[in-house]
């Protein structure tokens, strides 16, 4: 495998994700000097590496996912640190109706259950003729027959409780990426992935 044209996440100087580059790029950062490598020692712990703290640091390393110089192995870099760079690309991630159903998961928010989203629909947890928004704080997936039964009533009212409150999803980086794409485990720190979509989706439409 050509593991150069996989993906590296990339960080601001104030450990924000902004992008999301090839790992020859990474390695181009690198050399240069404008960049570290960053590694979860755990418990939420980093440590960062120059590139030659990360050939050492890759001697001993026996994986599969390596590259080769003319002398040395390196470990591919899944995660980046800019080291000169602290602004902050992008925007929020758009209030659309695909966003609402990878926020939850497709899952309806009331029974826990996951459906194909043509058996979804929006549910306003406080009724708009009651003064409910329609935003991220007040919106979520509902399959029909939960739908059905909470009708134009509050969550309480119709017996039936949320599994998680609903809430603004974090901010996502200008990623041109689907959720088939192939994301590191090491991003799961940086990125909410549940909701990382954000140029996609049709525009949110209630009843």
């Amino acid at each position: 495998m050509n593991y150069l044209n996989t993906n590296t996440l990339v960080l601001n100087r104030n450990w924000q994700a902004v992008n999301v580059c090839t790992v020859a790029r990474a390695f181009a950062l690198l050399c240069c000097g404008h960049a570290n490598v960053v590694v979860e020692k755990g418990d939420n712990e980093f440590a960062t590496f120059t590139l030659n703290d990360w050939a050492e640091f890759s001697r001993s390393y026996d994986g599969h996912d390596v590259v080769h110089s003319a002398r040395l192995k390196f470990r591919v870099p899944r995660v980046i640190l800019l080291l000169f760079f602290d602004k902050l690309v992008g925007k929020d991630v758009k209030f659309t109706r695909h966003n609402i159903f990878e926020r939850d998961g497709h899952c309806c928010q009331y029974c826990g259950k996951k459906f194909d989203k043509r058996e979804l629909n929006l549910d306003h947890v406080i009724p708009r003729d009651m003064g409910g928004s329609t935003t991220w704080e007040n919106i979520v997936c509902a399959c029909i027959p939960c739908n059905t039964a909470k009708a134009n009533r509050t969550p309480m009212q119709a017996g039936l409780k949320l599994i998680k409150k609903p809430k603004r999803p974090k901010w996502r980086p200008m990623m041109k990426l689907s959720m088939s794409d192939v994301y590191h485990q090491d991003w799961r720190h940086f990125l909410d992935l549940a909701c990382w979509k954000v140029e996609f989706g049709e525009a949110v439409k209630t009843p």
